[in-house]
């Protein structure tokens, strides 16, 4: 009977026992906390990418919506690799920029005028957007430029996640900004 007695006594203790119980809280929160960490930083680092990607789209249609009446093929390669700078310190060479003019008729259709490319550090007459095609424009940006010619600038991005812990596949970031011309004229791209 005492050694039973022992026994039950030796649990109590154990049960009453407080040293060691920070370690094993440490223990049991740690990857929470390093998980929460990881999360944030790869949340955070895919915001300000997408920013970045943003900011290039602002920044390649308001260069050209500056131009007055025509941009050359150098000046729109130089806009590109300006563009392209924002993204610093993240790979701009993974940023495909658009950029293209479209006309809005009276009733409402749009055209396309003419769209030029930047991908792969490599400035392109081609895109996606034929000479004389329609483009999707907000109807917001229809309603006000009736009649005159709108600069479309998209940016698009791979976002790869640096750990891929919380965000474990590429993210495709997609930007565009709209623009009117500023000396209110159609923009020639030669």
């Amino acid at each position: 009977m005492s050694r039973y007695r022992a026994i039950v006594d030796r649990i109590k203790a154990i049960l009453r026992a407080e040293h060691g119980v920070a370690a094993v809280e440490f223990a049991l929160i740690l990857p929470v906390m390093l998980l929460t960490y990881v999360g944030t930083l790869e949340a955070s680092t895919l915001i300000t990418v997408d920013r970045k990607v943003q900011s290039v789209a602002g920044a390649i249609g308001d260069l050209v919506a500056r131009a007055d009446g025509a941009v050359s093929a150098s000046q729109l390669q130089d806009y590109f690799q300006a563009a392209s700078g924002i993204m610093t310190p993240y790979s701009a060479s993974e940023v495909r920029q658009v950029v293209t003019a479209v006309q809005v008729h009276e009733d409402r259709t749009t055209e396309v005028l003419w769209s030029r490319r930047f991908e792969d550090g490599a400035y392109h007459t081609s895109s996606e957007h034929a000479s004389g095609a329609s483009f999707d424009l907000p109807d917001a940006m229809v309603n006000i430029s009736l009649g005159r010619t709108v600069i479309a600038a998209e940016a698009s991005y791979t976002y790869t996640p640096l750990l891929g812990t919380v965000i474990n596949a590429p993210v495709n970031l997609y930007r565009a900004n709209f623009f009117l011309p500023r000396f209110g004229k159609p923009i020639t791209a030669n």
